[in-house]
């Protein structure tokens, strides 16, 4: 199935800022991605450094889709966006880095949609959404989208 930019959109409820093209078939990765603030990473790449809480609360992801982290500087927000019963999210997750505001479980492809940014598709599979961290000079602080 092809999802584009405006289909997605409309779903959510969302709109996209003008200059980005409503009609583009939005493309589908099975590896990282990143989308201003935020990365999303295969489960399999992070290995046990983060995993869910044993008694970690996962709930559906609707298809208006679930805010996952609003950006600091725009206050837009990254939305996954998924079919019913395609996906799963929770936040209950330990992660040693503190970097991840939790992780989701895709049966189906789902979407990322954020305003200024677009948006990507995740093939099924079992990924952490983190916070991305940029380096310089010896320090460390987090992306602010």
């Amino acid at each position: 199935m092809t999802v584009t930019l405006a289909a997605l959109s409309r779903q959510t409820g969302l709109a996209v800022l003008d200059h980005l093209e409503q009609s583009v078939r939005i493309p589908v990765v099975d590896g990282l991605q990143a989308q201003g603030d935020l990365i999303v990473i295969p489960l399999a790449v992070v290995g046990r450094s983060v995993r869910p809480w044993p008694s970690a609360r996962w709930l559906d992801v609707p298809p208006e889709g679930v805010e996952l982290l609003r950006g600091e500087a725009g206050g837009n927000p990254h939305t996954l966006v998924a079919e019913p019963g395609a996906c799963r999210w929770t936040r209950e997750v330990q992660d040693f880095s503190q970097l991840a505001i939790g992780m989701f479980e895709a049966s189906e492809v789902v979407y990322l949609l954020h305003p200024e940014h677009g948006g990507t598709g995740c093939a099924p599979g079992t990924y952490v959404v983190r916070r991305q961290r940029e380096h310089e000079g010896g320090r460390s602080r987090l992306v602010a989208d």
